[in-house]
């Protein structure tokens, strides 16, 4: 576990070099905004669509395989694009099929590395285990951000490229090695034969039922869903509330930007602590993130913005860990692969949708108006539905007991 985390280190802060390089880059091709989001909508659109497959085929296929040949692809990705703005031979269509190859491949390779990272560890140590993977995503992406300037001014973009290369090879070096912890949940690849379902069996519809079924996940989707629409986009939302309203520009932007992080890794720490997530503490921790959402929307300074925003980024990290380690141990582990997968193509909706509808939100109400109304929208929510879940359950438990007494 102690080698994969330090695999993940290094490899998202390849991707996070890579990425931020990636926004300069488009700008520096094209000299257009809207290019640069049509870029990165290009290389998260593959996941609306071929989530489920990708995730039927961690399923299907041995994970150590699946996810060490996935690294590869990335890393051959890496360095074509390297190669290409070295010999400023990369154009605008060039950048977009390899992002949207690079979308493709994510589709089975985040799902592999994930469930591999839980086969690491003890079966009741999976929450934290999922809180560490946390934390070394934030650590990963504060270090590939800084990494990136320093590379670009001394280097060239090109570095990037080849530095993120050299991150996905490192990973997959390191798969081979990795041993199955005693305890841990066996991923076992169904070939057929006596008393066994066949791999034909295994197909995306059955993943997409037993989501479907479970509503402890459909919950907690819809928990999700609307916290990432009306809530967790705060590069938007509160950038144009620190360069409007509070009067401050990029470098106070920054600052928040910082905590935001800072907050991150916080709650990851706290995130790891946990033993037993439920959709329950997910849901109260997003109600608790809104309220304070809806606080600071009204704050008269940033001084008091800065205060709010760090509780709000670790009340959000303990709340995307809880909701992970929930999806990632709540169904049985031949199914996992394809749950991730709808979850993946349900989550692409959200990340594709929920911008432009803030963006209008803040049109109509300003940015202020957008983290107020978002915040009572997603506190209301949560609590309309815990209520209404409630009433459900005591419904049944008098229907159960009439029951009872009726046969006896």
């Amino acid at each position: 576990m102690r080698w994969w985390s330090v695999a993940n280190f290094v490899s998202n802060a390849g991707t996070w070099m890579q990425l931020t390089v990636q926004n300069l880059l488009v700008l520096q091709i094209t000299g257009s905004a809207a290019a640069t989001g049509l870029s990165m909508s290009v290389q998260a659109a593959p996941a609306l669509l071929m989530s489920v497959l990708g995730g039927a085929a961690v399923d299907r296929w041995p994970r150590k395989l699946t996810a060490a040949v996935s690294q590869a692809l990335l890393a051959v990705i890496a360095f074509t694009t390297a190669t290409l703005v070295a010999l400023d031979r990369l154009d605008m269509t060039s950048l977009m099929v390899l992002a949207a190859v690079t979308g493709m491949i994510a589709t089975v390779d985040n799902p592999a590395c994930a469930l591999l990272g839980n086969d690491l560890v003890p079966a009741e140590d999976v929450p934290s285990a999922i809180g560490v993977g946390a934390l070394v995503f934030n650590a990963g992406r504060l270090a590939g951000a800084a990494l990136a300037g320093v590379t670009v001014g001394f280097l060239g973009t090109a570095a990037a490229y080849f530095a993120n290369g050299f991150s996905f090879l490192f990973v997959t070096a390191v798969i081979p090695f990795l041993r199955p912890a005693a305890g841990a949940v066996r991923h076992v690849v169904e070939k057929g034969g006596k008393g066994e379902r066949p791999r034909n069996a295994m197909t995306v519809r059955e993943g997409i039922a037993f989501f479907a079924r479970r509503p402890r996940l459909l919950a907690l989707a819809g928990v999700t869903g609307i916290s990432a629409v009306f809530g967790r986009n705060y590069g938007l939302t509160l950038a144009v509330l620190v360069t409007g309203p509070l009067a401050g520009g990029a470098g106070a932007f920054g600052t928040v930007s910082t905590v935001l992080a800072v907050g991150g890794i916080l709650g990851a720490v706290l995130g790891a602590r946990l033993r037993r997530p439920s959709v329950r503490l997910v849901g109260a921790l997003a109600a608790t993130g809104a309220l304070l959402q809806v606080v600071a929307g009204m704050s008269p300074s940033l001084a008091v913005l800065l205060v709010l925003v760090l509780p709000m980024a670790v009340v959000e990290s303990v709340s995307d860990t809880a909701g992970t380690a929930v999806l990632q141990t709540d169904p049985p582990a031949h199914l996992r692969g394809r749950v991730l997968g709808v979850w993946g193509s349900v989550g692409t909706v959200w990340s594709l949708g929920g911008p432009p509808a803030l963006g209008l939100l803040m049109e109509l109400a300003g940015p202020r108006g957008a983290l107020i109304t978002g915040g009572l929208i997603i506190a209301g929510s949560i609590a309309a539905g815990h209520l209404l879940h409630t009433r459900r359950t005591q419904a049944s438990a008098v229907l159960s007991r009439a029951t009872l007494e009726t046969a006896a």
